[in-house]
């Protein structure tokens, strides 16, 4: 679907994006080729860019659009996972007339083999971008969701702000891929809720290569059926003068219900907050895994691991490991015997370390976590 979008300018094809955008989507993943992805929407700043959808049981619109089509999604879904008092941006957000960011709806039994992909672009320095996006997987659905979140190279400063809630039905499954790459100066502020019906299914692994200057991401999930389960996974490169929270609530709210938390993360200067909390109100089993890795910083850069865990079920089964550490010199040098250079060793040791139990990322997003490797190998 191209063309005229209420409220918008005519859009343009996914071929008549300019190169220099083309460049900044594809390292976050988003990639203009319609044979690679189901359906694809883009924001460039505040504005509708382009949206192209033809896959059969998936329904992509912006999101203003789909509140006119659909009324009762406004009642039973818009502002339900997150809260429209939540704080200030949830407010502003539910105050405004025309709301930016997407609808996305997977039909009952569809399994859509591609991934769909949302490309959110800020290109100009000083713009504060506010987005409200809702996902629903009814039953039996399948989706593999690509979130690319960016601002142009020459960007240092900008503020991102982003509501997503996610519903997804009964033994439905998605697989949500946030990568973010942002200027040194950009405030992220995402506000995301899932629910989780019966046997549904969860993975949400989130990727940070240029870290934002100030980061707090702290999502919920609610699994309220019977056997669902949610994987968050999580690596990120902290670099020098970032603070990054990255965090989790997952309740688990039915019998047989499990989540597990996973959390990576390298700092080169930065401070990383590495949380997450689960919550067993019923039988249950989760865990929540932090590991970071301070490498020389001078002082100015820290990771702090808090990983929680709350048991308001005698049958609930939680646990948690927490664990910060650096490269051993023995293994550089092994490296280094074996004709390896110094900074390649390091970047290898890094790699390995943030591969660690990270699973389903695809071959594209792996690439990402290679480069946060080398970038922190390589001290920048």
């Amino acid at each position: 679907m191209t063309g005229k979008q209420s409220g918008h300018t005519e859009l343009i094809p996914l071929d008549g994006i300019q190169a220099m955008d083309a460049d900044s989507l594809a390292e976050v993943g988003v990639f203009l080729d319609p044979s690679k992805r189901s359906a694809t929407y883009v924001l460039r700043n505040n504005h509708l860019l382009s949206l192209q959808s033809e896959e059969e049981g998936l329904e992509l619109l912006s999101i203003s659009e789909a509140l006119q089509k659909y009324p009762s999604l406004l009642e039973k879904y818009y502002f339900s996972a997150v809260p429209a008092n939540t704080n200030d941006i949830t407010r502003k957000a539910a105050a405004l007339e025309t709301p930016e960011g997407f609808f996305l709806r997977v039909r009952e039994g569809a399994k859509v083999e591609l991934p769909c992909q949302a490309g959110l672009y800020i290109q100009e320095s000083g713009l504060s971008q506010l987005v409200h996006n809702v996902i629903i997987l009814e039953d039996n659905a399948e989706l593999q969701l690509i979130t690319g979140c960016v601002s142009h190279q020459q960007v240092l400063k900008g503020v991102h702000h982003a509501i997503t809630e996610q519903y997804i039905g009964r033994n439905a499954s998605l697989t949500s891929n946030m990568v973010h790459s942002w200027g040194p100066e950009v405030t992220v502020r995402p506000h995301a809720g899932t629910v989780v019906d019966e046997d549904g299914i969860f993975v949400n692994n989130y990727i940070s290569l240029r870290p934002a200057g100030d980061i707090i991401s702290n999502p919920n999930t609610w699994l309220n059926g019977k056997g669902a389960a949610a994987r968050y996974q999580t690596v990120i490169l902290g670099s020098e003068r970032s603070k990054i929270v990255s965090g989790g609530n997952v309740y688990l709210n039915a019998e047989g219900t499990s989540a597990e938390l996973a959390h990576r993360g390298v700092s080169t200067g930065g401070v990383l907050l590495q949380q997450g909390l689960l919550v067993g109100n019923a039988p249950c089993r989760g865990h929540v895994d932090c590991a970071g890795m301070l490498l020389d910083t001078d002082g100015e850069g820290y990771v702090e691991s808090t990983p929680g865990i709350r048991a308001l079920h005698p049958l609930a089964i939680l646990s948690h490991e927490a664990s910060i550490g650096k490269i051993s010199p023995e293994q550089v040098e092994y490296l280094q015997s074996r004709g390896i250079e110094e900074r390649e060793a390091i970047s290898m040791i890094i790699r390995g370390f943030l591969d660690a139990d990270i699973e389903g990322l695809g071959q594209e997003l792996d690439a990402r976590i290679g480069e946060i490797a080398e970038l922190a190998g390589h001290g920048e």
